[in-house]
């Protein structure tokens, strides 16, 4: 994957299969470095799946023998000079977090983002989604918890929703960016 947004929605997709009500992107950027951390209160991993989880050929699909979300994020998380880690236990969710030196030439861009959300609300209407990305010059955040509330009943994957919400996050991305 050659953008970030889309290695946090494939992690985001893994807690949604892992029963999630909630899922927690938090995005800060703080001194050339930025920490991307997804959370969520799904099933979690046992240690022993924990311990493998970012062999290539670890999954918990059928369908095919190999898993590269998690072992791809670590891998462009390292070559910028940045970290990786995981911490998960059963019943307890899981917590993926990531460093990347933004100065490095091989640190990937976010991508978008704001599309990425989007479609992860989309896909999966009924969990709760926290998104916030706090940099030096201001923050962008969106919480479905809030907008249900303020919606009054008009569901999340309501195409006028859907747009909203990623015309929102595009708007307040653009505010504090370059």
């Amino acid at each position: 994957m050659k953008e970030l947004s889309l290695h946090i929605l494939d992690i985001a997709m893994n807690s949604v299969k892992a029963g999630a009500s909630l899922i927690e992107i938090t995005l800060t950027e703080a001194g050339g470095v930025l920490t991307v951390t997804v959370r969520d209160d799904g099933a979690g991993m046992t240690p022993e799946f924990l311990a493998t989880v970012t062999d290539p050929f670890t999954t918990t699909r059928t369908t095919r023998k190999v898993g590269l979300g998690i072992p791809l994020l670590k891998l462009a998380a390292e070559q910028t000079g940045g970290t990786f880690a995981i911490e998960s236990a059963p019943g307890a969710g899981t917590t993926v977090t990531t460093a990347f030196h933004t100065g490095h030439m091989d640190n990937p861009p976010l991508g978008d983002i704001a599309g990425s959300v989007m479609s992860l609300i989309q896909g999966s209407p009924d969990i709760d989604v926290v998104y916030t990305h706090s940099a030096p010059a201001g923050e962008a955040s969106l919480d479905t918890r809030v907008l249900r509330e303020a919606l009054g009943g008009i569901p999340l994957e309501s195409p006028d929703v859907l747009l909203w919400i990623q015309q929102t996050i595009e708007e307040e991305e653009r505010s504090f960016q370059p």
